[in-house]
């Protein structure tokens, strides 16, 4: 059992480990993985495990593997203001992810078949927005998670811009699938063991990429009613924002541009930032099949004959720095980051409710 990077040391080492590894490609998708610190999601009991590149499941709480999560990520090719549905939202990590991309105008919905799970959600979510500092650094799109088998919603449901599916589609629902999406919409989801891109370029048209080989858990077939009829499922309605609420992403989004203009110029009198600590780098082997059983992760690793060349060469150099360089970069590791938006905010001379709700009430 093994995943496609090595362990990081804590949320931002995983991130380097799966750049390094091109599985995270683009800087939308880095800044999401690093703005949500992933052991945030687990029970504090496996939070060791958190950091590794691996799937986790206690009871129904779940969660896939980062390298899966990654390119999930990449394949949605997300932008602000779309809308998105999480079938299987599970744990809300990869939907509080996407929120961060979407922005205020977006719609982000999830279902998930277990209400303990959605309670566990909503929880994660709620310790997300009051104590992270991440929070701020974006314009988020609160996710909202319904209970009930995604393979029962509504036909009267609005479509969507972007959906994933996380569990194993059987291919007589792959057509139910498309079906949720809007023309130019793209479908990710596990379909005959790979994970698939799936973009609506018309109303009967359709482009299928594989992206990787997988075998995930299928998905559960509906319980029928004693009548016969399925539970439907009722996605939440696509509100209209109100006034207090745009007026409150205006004020934030205008400081944001002030506290940016400042740092600008303090840049042009010559004040540079620290620079980035570099982590030590190990040597990675690239992965070609990742297996789920059971919502549980198995990875094959497959060395390619570059890597075998190269094993000699690489293995003695890479991990090993003279003592005196890594002091340097010891040296060089920033301090944590100071949230600016709060600091601007709590300074402005405004009665402190009013403070208190440009902050979202936040507690940090």
């Amino acid at each position: 059992m093994g995943g496609a990077v090595s362990a990081g040391e804590d949320n931002d080492e995983l991130i380097d480990n799966l750049k390094e590894a091109q599985y995270i490609r683009t800087e939308l998708v880095e800044q999401a993985f690093r703005a949500i610190d992933r052991a945030d999601y687990y029970l504090e009991e496996f939070k060791d495990n958190a950091y590794k590149d691996l799937a986790w499941k206690h009871g129904n709480i779940h969660l896939s593997a980062p390298c899966i999560y990654s390119e999930v990520m990449e394949a949605l090719d997300l932008q602000p203001g779309l809308s998105f549905l999480n079938l299987g939202s599970g744990t809300g990590y990869l939907s509080s992810m996407v929120g961060l991309i979407l922005g205020p105008f977006g719609v982000n919905h999830g279902v998930e078949l277990h209400s303990d799970v959605i309670e566990y959600a909503k929880q994660k979510l709620d310790f997300f927005i009051k104590t992270s500092d991440s929070f701020d650094r974006f314009e988020f799109c609160e996710p909202s998670f319904v209970t009930g088998n995604c393979l029962e919603i509504s036909p009267d449901c609005t479509q969507y811009d972007r959906v994933y599916c996380g569990a194993g589609v059987q291919k007589e629902h792959e057509d139910y699938m498309k079906n949720l999406l809007k023309v130019g919409g793209i479908l990710v989801m596990p379909l005959e063991e790979k994970l698939t891109k799936i973009t609506r370029t018309g109303p009967s048209a359709w482009e299928t990429k594989k992206i990787l080989a997988v075998s995930f858990a299928p998905l559960i077939q509906p319980n029928h009613t004693d009548s016969g009829k399925s539970r439907l499922v009722h996605l939440p309605p696509v509100a209209v924002r109100s006034l207090q609420d745009l007026a409150r992403i205006a004020i934030r989004g205008t400081i944001k541009k002030i506290i940016h203009q400042e740092a600008m110029s303090r840049a042009g009198n010559g004040l540079k930032n620290p620079p980035r600590f570099k982590r030590r780098r190990v040597r990675r082997r690239r992965m070609e099949t990742i297996v789920f059983l059971d919502k549980e992760v198995f990875a094959s690793r497959i060395s390619s004959p570059s890597d075998d060349n190269n094993n000699n060469n690489s293995e003695d150099m890479e991990d090993e720095r003279p003592e005196e360089e890594e002091t340097k970069l010891s040296e060089l590791k920033p301090d944590p980051p100071v949230n600016f938006l709060r600091e601007k905010v709590l300074s402005l001379p405004l009665p402190d409710p009013l403070k208190y709700y440009l902050l979202y009430y936040r507690e940090k």
